[in-house]
């Protein structure tokens, strides 16, 4: 029996709360621990690359397996950018973007409270509950291009491994976490590496609300660039992929 919108909303609601706890957690307790050496240091002062590396893999792997939890009842979008791409290439109805969109902004926010409960008011004085901003140099359009290019990266990958009806359904939930692991790697050190609105939207408000810094100025950066990165994506892929067949290609390990 097919499973009903309710349903379906409570999936990506707690698919997209593990992808922001686990790995916007991981972005926070680095600076808790980097702060407590250094009251200036910032990601990647102390461990360098490392640190981004390991938020990159807290992403991917909680990203992972919520694909694999989730994936057989709501599609495990845990991201409007993903949602938006499945809308534009048909894969999902206007009406039910928009609640899978709402379920995983809801799912980002509890997200972005549990860890202030558990962390304490350093998550938000220290850690800004994970918000994103783009690093000192970097201008707006810059950050917002990256983020364009890292979403319509994440969300090509989506379409090919786990929306086209020739995929291996098996490998779908690890290609797709290696992908956010891959995109954060970059642009971590660039724009913080959001490629997710609704990411960037729970710990935002969490923040603002709990007295943290207005950061809302840059917020535009993290809706503009992953829509139109997950818009462009799911409308080419639709494009190149229609009309193939894997029987026509070669097989490149005869």
């Amino acid at each position: 029996m097919e499973c009903g919108i309710e349903k379906k909303m409570i999936a990506e609601a707690l698919g997209t709360f593990f992808l922001v706890f686990f790995g916007t957690g991981a972005a926070v307790m680095t600076l808790i621990i980097a702060h407590s050496v250094s009251p200036a240091a910032t990601i990647g002062t102390l461990g360098g690359f490392a640190d981004w590396l390991a938020i990159g893999l807290a992403f991917g792997l909680a990203g992972m397996v919520s694909i694999y939890i989730f994936g057989k009842i709501s599609g495990a979008h845990m991201n409007p950018a993903v949602t938006l791409g499945l809308w534009i290439s048909k894969n999902i109805s206007g009406k039910d973007s928009v609640l899978y969109i709402i379920a995983q902004c809801i799912g980002a926010v509890l997200a972005s409270i549990c860890l202030y409960i558990i962390l304490g008011p350093q998550a938000i004085t220290i850690g800004s509950l994970g918000a994103t901003v783009p690093a000192a140099g970097i201008n707006y359009f810059q950050a917002m291009f990256v983020e364009f290019i890292g979403t319509f990266f994440l969300v090509l990958t989506v379409m090919g491994v786990a929306v086209d009806k020739k995929a291996e359904p098996a490998v779908g939930g690890f290609a797709i976490g290696m992908a956010i692991a891959t995109a954060i790697f970059l642009l971590g050190g660039i724009t913080g590496g959001c490629i997710n609105p609704a990411r960037g939207f729970g710990p935002y408000l969490i923040d603002f609300l709990l007295g943290g810094v207005n950061l809302w100025n840059y917020f535009p950066i993290y809706i503009i660039g992953p829509i139109v990165g997950g818009l462009l994506a799911g409308f080419i892929y639709q494009k190149i992929a229609e009309g193939t067949d894997v029987c026509d290609l070669p097989n490149l390990f005869d």
